[in-house]
């Protein structure tokens, strides 16, 4: 391959750019949806020190998809049922930080081998079995679509109702019990909230790469943020350019979306890391002065 070949694959459909735009009208929709909603839900993400069940999710979320794949169900269906039981062992046994990264470290293998399983029973076609792992934003059809915003409403409005429990669940456990908080209830609802949001992603960007939209658009705002209201913000803000600006990106030529979205968020989060150690050296010069 020669750099022509190269230039080729990431901007030879700029001359037809605006009629590939319109046929991905439902993708570009999606990855806003699911930037929005993934950056807010993963600022619990982060407070809750889970980033690592996130990818736990994801691999039992892939398992149902490859399941439902084999026989020939729906795949959304699938992820959905894979994460949200998933969701339920690590919410309902992992109480303690610890219980919980040993129960993912178990669930982790088990699912991924699961889904290899199933998918190396799959004699469909080649391309179906690569978007379980990667995603296939740029294939969102009208139903998807309405699945996704309907079920992001729904995650939305579940962490409006434990919101202000569930933050003070997340920052101060120990309290949060002693004031009579339902820790354990408290955690299986957002435990079950994050493994729909984890569904939808696993379909919309692929297994392997779900943690750019869950996990990173949240760790940049905390650089660079401390307000309980504007880390959210900018954490959704930053999803929804890490999600859009990739489709956008991607349509430009033939390289997978996937790489775009997890490129954007990691830059992202490189500036935000960098603005974030130079106002804490320039704070603390000001404290020795």
């Amino acid at each position: 391959m020669n750099w022509d070949d190269v230039a080729d694959a990431m901007f030879g459909g700029l001359p037809v750019y605006g009629e590939i735009l319109a046929l991905v009208s439902n993708s570009v929709w999606a990855g806003a949806v699911l930037g929005l909603v993934g950056g807010l839900i993963g600022v619990l993400v982060m407070q809750r020190d889970m980033a690592f069940a996130v990818h736990g999710i994801s691999e039992l979320s892939f398992a149902g998809a490859a399941a439902a794949l084999l026989i020939g169900g729906d795949v959304v269906t699938g992820s959905i049922v894979g994460s949200l039981i998933a969701a339920a062992l690590i919410g309902w046994l992992g109480a303690r930080a610890r219980d919980r990264n040993s129960i993912i470290g178990v669930l982790m293998p088990f699912g991924l081998g699961l889904g290899i399983l199933f998918l190396s029973l799959y004699d469909g076609r080649s391309a179906n079995r690569f978007s379980l792992l990667t995603g296939q934003i740029v294939s969102v059809q009208s139903g998807q679509l309405g699945w996704l915003v309907v079920i992001s409403l729904l995650v939305l409005l579940g962490l409006l109702a434990i919101w202000r429990p569930l933050r003070f669940d997340s920052l101060d456990p120990q309290s949060a019990a002693a004031r009579g908080v339902p820790t354990t209830a408290v955690s299986l609802a957002f435990m079950l909230l994050l493994g729909l949001v984890v569904a939808v992603a696993v379909h919309i960007i692929g297994a392997l790469l779900v943690m750019a939209l869950l996990v990173t658009p949240a760790a940049a705002a905390m650089r660079i943020a401390t307000g309980p209201l504007a880390v959210p913000l900018l954490a959704a803000l930053f999803g929804f350019v890490s999600a859009v600006g990739g489709i956008l990106l991607a349509i430009a030529g033939t390289l997978p979306v996937s790489p775009y979205i997890t490129t954007i968020s990691f830059v992202i989060y490189l500036v935000c890391r960098a603005v974030g150690s130079r106002r804490g050296r320039v704070t603390r010069q000001a404290v020795h002065a």
